[in-house]
């Protein structure tokens, strides 16, 4: 009998322990308790409530977060509309109009110009779409709507960090609902570790200096390991019957599971070359000393590619296979035939 009343309690109490446990602070609480966060980290009362005076709930930010779109594409379909023949054009020109200031960022970071054009105009089409949303209120929000709320926090603190740096005033601090900020779309976290100050006057200014713009993407290149001695990879050909057990797994735990299919199945070119890997034309590879990977971003009877070692570089940029070939494919269409 006592065993039954304890269940039937039991039954009773557990409808107002799961509200309990369900109850989520208004966003207003929550701002709060931010604030104090911050406090506790050493921001002045003073800064922090400037920070928040004018924060908004977001609502587009969190549906945008929750509804991304999904769906099946190849490459084939994907680098037409990614890198149509308008944008090779215009960022060849762009190429040629900034070449002064290409060069010296070049030779101070060691990162080709075609590859920092050709990053700038896929993240933002030259800096003409860098989004609207203010930075504080989209990683604030996102943070309070919990689904990746350790993540949206470290945005936030950042972002304070950036505002504290005095890199950009607050009423121009914007970018897009996932807090991508700026011509090259670092998110908070990326612009403390990578931007920098392309013109000597002591800001960062990733969203109206190009000089700026363009450092910090070649020293997100070159702190991740970039080698300008090197290319991206290449398009190649398979011979028939070739081995697909050669070619990288596409699925990966992780960033460090992706190196290590990496570094488990990379070949020197000349070992490629000799399992009949071939150029587009038809003929053999470079007899350079290099390895590289084997991978198709589709399936094995899509498009393949050699990446080479700075391929990593762009993948820890964006790891999508799709982005790294948009951009090297891009970079390419800049560099040849030769601008004149």
């Amino acid at each position: 009998m006592r065993l039954k009343r304890f269940l039937v309690g039991l039954a009773f109490s557990l409808p107002a322990l799961s509200s309990l446990a369900v109850e989520k602070p208004s966003f207003e609480q929550y701002v709060q308790n931010l604030k104090a966060e911050a406090i506790d980290k050493g921001y002045s009362p003073e800064f922090v409530d400037t920070a928040f005076s004018q924060v908004k709930y977001l609502k587009r930010a969190v549906k945008a977060d929750k509804n991304q779109p999904e769906f099946k594409e190849t490459l084939d379909t994907y680098l037409p509309k990614r890198v149509p023949e308008w944008k090779v054009t215009r960022a060849r020109q762009a190429y040629k109009d900034n070449l002064p200031l290409l060069k010296e960022i070049s030779e101070k970071y060691g990162v080709q110009p075609r590859f920092i054009v050709s990053l700038w105009a896929l993240e933002t089409n030259f800096g003409r779409i860098q989004g609207k949303m203010p930075i504080i209120d989209a990683v604030t929000t996102l943070a309070y709507d919990g689904r990746r709320e350790t993540f949206f926090k470290k945005q936030l603190f950042a972002s304070l960090e950036i505002l504290k740096q005095g890199h950009i005033k607050q009423d121009k601090f914007v970018g897009s609902w996932a807090g991508a900020m700026g011509q090259c779309q670092f998110i908070p976290t990326s612009f403390l570790a990578y931007a920098a100050d392309g013109d000597g006057d002591g800001k960062k200014d990733i969203w109206n200096n190009r000089a700026d713009v363009f450092a910090s993407i070649a020293n997100y290149l070159k702190r991740e390991g970039w080698d300008d001695n090197k290319t991206w990879g290449r398009q190649v050909l398979l011979p028939e019957g070739f081995d697909h057990d050669l070619l990288m797994p596409k699925r990966s735990k992780g960033r460090s599971g992706w190196l290590k299919n990496f570094k488990k199945t990379e070949k020197s070119l000349a070992q490629w070359n000799d399992l009949g890997v071939r150029r587009m034309d038809g003929t053999e590879l470079p007899k350079v000393d290099l390895t590289a990977a084997l991978l198709t971003p589709d399936d094995a009877k899509g498009r393949v590619y050699l990446a080479y070692d700075n391929y990593k570089s762009l993948m820890h940029w964006n790891r999508s296979y799709y982005f790294v070939t948009s951009v090297g494919y891009l970079a390419d269409r800049i560099g040849y035939p030769k601008v004149q």
